[in-house]
């Protein structure tokens, strides 16, 4: 199993970002995914997941709605578009496989740095 995350970076507050999850070696779309955050200093902070087919999708509170996950099972690439983004969303952001329960994750990936700030 192997999971890429991809599109982190330094944006002002305000701005957004694309993060993609590229995997490989386990079949996609037969789990679901889980986008998972760690600040600067600060424990894992839960940050959305998306079932499989994509048809149910969970956000943490802390998102506010200004964060979309989705997926391209043909493409086996996660994404989490983040608009909005607060100085308090500077963190590492990692993709992570669900096991067979959604409870559960199993791999991850080593994360894209995403720092917002002016």
């Amino acid at each position: 199993v192997q999971l890429v995350e991809s599109g982190g970076g330094l944006v002002q507050p305000g701005g957004s970002l694309r993060l993609s999850c590229a995997a490989s070696g386990f079949d996609y779309d037969s789990y679901a995914m889980h986008w998972v955050r760690q600040a600067p200093g600060k424990g894992l902070d839960w940050v959305s997941i998306i079932t499989r087919d994509g048809s149910s999708i969970y956000y943490s509170k802390s998102t506010n709605g200004r964060f979309t996950i989705s997926r391209d099972n043909a493409k086996k690439t996660l994404y989490l578009q983040m608009n909005n983004l607060k100085s308090e969303d500077t963190a590492v952001y990692y993709c992570a496989k669900s096991g067979p329960s959604t409870r559960v994750m199993d791999y991850w990936g080593k994360g894209a740095l995403v720092t917002v700030s002016s």
